[in-house]
């Protein structure tokens, strides 16, 4: 094979293989050369078809853990202090000796507590509820929104929460959760003046400066079994992740299942 590169003598001792064996298949030399050639081209187009996409899906994959990285360093973790200020602390209520949870910066105090409960009425799995208190220490007006909750990374979403299903239709009371069914707010253990809900109204709140907001959010356990019992309790599984949003900063707060209170009957 003279005048013939190394690289070509694969493809030409292929070639060679080939057009003899469709030969005695019945088939004449110049179809063979034709089936060979196009045989492998078109091989060659699919491995350089799946190196594209493999390279576009890396590419990709870097694009959104840069964005990924750029969004978080808007966010205050609770038990994670950052390089920027943000402080994290927890107290015990007073009376009941229940764990309050609390970030602050820049003039911006935030505290949380959280309680579980059954579904109850026939139903099956746990309410998770939260309560915020945003206080706001600084010069201007602050907006709060509805952040969102997470059961060892599984999205919890929240209720629909209303003080009373009066005068709704039958679709419309099925679809929402009635504040004196949930003993965690009956009872007094989470106020429930102010919700974080789905329903357009309740999207976003304003803190006048010099003020305080509290506000509460309910959501269902995306989990079945999510409850673990032992000789001290029944308590969630896992770990469960409440945030609220701030202007644009997420204020998150971690809660270990057994730290969570709970207020059920």
């Amino acid at each position: 094979m003279n005048g013939i590169s190394a690289s070509r003598v694969p493809f030409c001792v292929g070639l060679e293989s080939e057009v003899q064996r469709l030969v005695l298949h019945g088939v004449n030399s110049a179809t063979a050369v034709q089936h060979h050639v196009l045989q492998t081209t078109v091989q060659h187009s699919i491995a350089v078809s799946l190196a594209v996409i493999a390279l576009t899906i890396v590419t990709h994959a870097q694009d959104d853990l840069s964005v990924f990285k750029t969004e978080a360093t808007s966010a205050f973790v609770w038990g994670e202090d950052s390089l920027r200020g943000a402080v994290s602390s927890s107290v015990l209520h007073p009376v009941t000796g229940n764990a309050i949870h609390r970030l602050n910066h820049g003039g911006v105090e935030v505290s949380s507590k959280a309680g579980f409960e059954t579904v109850g009425s026939g139903g099956t799995g746990e309410l998770l509820s939260f309560t915020t208190t945003i206080v706001n220490n600084t010069e201007s007006d602050l907006s709060v929104r509805q952040g969102g909750a997470s059961v060892d990374g599984r999205i919890a979403l929240p209720l629909a929460v209303v003080h009373t299903k009066k005068g709704l239709s039958k679709k419309q009371r099925n679809q929402v959760r009635e504040l004196a069914s949930m003993n965690c707010f009956s009872s007094g253990f989470l106020p429930h003046e102010t919700f974080l809900s789905p329903d357009a109204s309740s999207k976003v709140f304003t803190v006048t400066q010099k003020k305080a907001l509290t506000v509460s959010f309910v959501a269902k356990d995306p989990r079945y079994y999510s409850v673990l019992c032992s000789a001290e309790g029944c308590f969630p599984k896992g770990t469960i992740r409440f945030s609220v949003t701030v202007n644009s900063t997420d204020f998150v707060f971690i809660w270990p299942g057994r730290a969570m209170v709970y207020c059920g009957k």
